[in-house]
């Protein structure tokens, strides 16, 4: 018998969910095209079911959101921009994108939104060309008197394209929680750009804006970007722009891990930074609570450059996940999201205490948003090992460089917990002591496994007392129990 006839013959009519009916539904006809697909969705339903999720960068969406994707929109091409595009047939894709942009500029009371990017980064490529074309080559091309890039000859066209290399960006390094995209070495970012990378101060682990301000003072960068992968506290906006005028520079914030954070109200005045950044851009799938993807918000200035990431540096938009941003904005532009979001940054705040109760430093000192970095070398232990160990005792949580960090990118010296997920779930305090207990026990009863053929210590392989382990997983699984993954969804 199928899932769903399963499901239909355990429940009345009036017992019935609408949700958990479309799903099961969808995983009958998938398994009848594809098994292994089937049984890897369902898997991976498992596996969150039973492991906590302390991933910042994650968390769980809507029935809405996730059904929104699963249509016939996907079967759409439409290169350009809602009313502007290079196929036939695109007016309910028109429709969508406008509905999303819309919700966009509702919820974060911006200018211009555009709601085509899949990913964050490649919303930050949208941004960054957008930036040296409003400030570069459009400028060129009009100096030259012509008004388009297509008028322009092969010398003039070759001209201008040497005028955008090695314009130059300025971001706050990996080293000290920027991400790659800000100017990392081995990303597109520092090849296409000069990258000049600020640091947080090494004693007080926060970014000082006068150290900042003299850096740009003497590079003088043509964009000045803010925002962070793992920083755990809020960034001024309003200082940070008036360091951005202060030598002419755009200025440009990635939100992506904290863009739920604004839109719920928690950031607000200097520490919001649609009023203050030219461009802005973030993810859609972290504390925002939607589908994977991304968007970008801008001033009117920035708005037609922006408007052309496809060609410019998409492909063909997605009108599917279009679709479920959409939703995603809709659910976003409530009171209840409001507090959710205010919750995602309580629960951080109580369980970074409850660490720093157990004399583990974290990065900075604490948390004012949704994520905290332990530093995990007074066990003996690199990142890598805490998070092979939390793994292995039902936590899910990332290895993660510590500022100046000796052990490198690889292995670290610390682990990334975030509680957007976990809030998304219901939890409280109650539940955060729990989790913060579960750590500290395996962090505190493992220690890296010895490798057979040097006789040294792996920086990699750990093991774990295992009666700790066997009492945390237990615990875990007591916990969640309390707190099923959508629990519509029987399987």
């Amino acid at each position: 018998m199928s899932r769903l006839k399963k499901y239909l013959a355990k429940h009345s009519p009036d017992n019935q969910n609408t949700a958990a009916i479309a799903y099961l539904a969808s995983l009958d006809h998938i398994e009848t095209v594809a098994p292994v697909i089937t049984e890897a969705i369902i898997k991976e339903l498992k596996d969150e079911r039973s492991h906590l999720k302390l991933i910042a960068s994650e968390n769980f969406s809507s029935y809405a959101v996730q059904l929104a994707m699963g249509n016939l929109l996907t079967d759409k091409y439409a290169e350009g921009y809602a009313r502007h595009r290079f196929y036939a047939g695109c007016d309910n894709v028109d429709t969508v994108e406008e509905a999303a942009q819309n919700e966009l500029i509702k919820l974060f009371g911006c200018n211009h939104a555009y709601a085509q990017p899949h990913s964050g980064a490649d919303a930050n490529m949208v941004a960054l060309w957008a930036i040296l074309l409003h400030r570069i080559q459009n400028p060129a091309i009009e100096k030259l008197g012509k008004k388009t890039l297509d008028e322009l000859t092969p010398e003039e066209y070759e001209t201008v394209r040497q005028l955008l290399v090695n314009q130059k960006l300025m971001g706050m390094s990996l080293n000290s929680g920027g991400h790659l995209t800000h100017g990392y070495r081995h990303n597109i970012s520092s090849k296409m750009m000069k990258a000049v990378l600020y640091d947080v101060d090494p004693k007080t682990e926060l970014l000082d804006y006068s150290v900042l301000s003299n850096l740009v003072k003497a590079e003088k960068p043509l964009i000045l970007l803010a925002g962070y992968s793992a920083h755990p506290r809020k960034l001024n906006f309003a200082k940070m722009r008036e360091i951005a005028d202060s030598v002419g520079a755009t200025f440009m914030v990635d939100m992506a891990h904290f863009s739920g954070l604004v839109a719920g109200k928690v950031f607000k005045g200097e520490f919001d930074p649609i009023p203050y950044a030219h461009v802005v851009t973030s993810t859609t799938h972290k504390t925002l609570r939607g589908p994977r993807g991304g968007f970008v918000l801008c001033k009117q200035e920035y708005a037609e450059s922006v408007y052309k990431g496809c060609p410019l540096v998409l492909g063909g938009p997605l009108p599917h996940v279009m679709a479920a941003k959409a939703v995603a904005f809709k659910e976003a532009n409530t009171k209840s999201f409001q507090d959710y979001a205010h919750k995602i940054v309580d629960n951080a705040q109580f369980l970074a205490k409850c660490f720093l109760d157990k004399g583990i430093r974290l990065v900075t000192g604490g948390t004012e948003n949704h994520l905290m970095i332990l530093d995990v070398s007074k066990f003996g232990l690199t990142g890598r090992h805490a998070e092979t160990a939390l793994r292995q005792a039902l936590i899910t949580a990332n290895r993660n460089a510590i500022p100046f960090d000796k052990q490198g990118a690889w292995y670290t010296s610390g682990i990334r917990l975030g509680t957007p997920a976990l809030t998304t779930l219901g939890m409280g305090h109650k539940e955060m002591k729990v989790v913060a207990d579960a750590i500290y026990e395996i962090l505190s009863h493992t220690k890296p496994a010895i490798v057979e053929k040097t006789g040294q210590p792996s920086k990699a392989h750990t093991e774990t007392d295992p009666k700790v382990l066997s009492a945390v997983k237990a615990k875990v699984t007591e916990l969640l129990s309390h707190y099923p993954l959508y629990p519509e969804i029987e399987i």
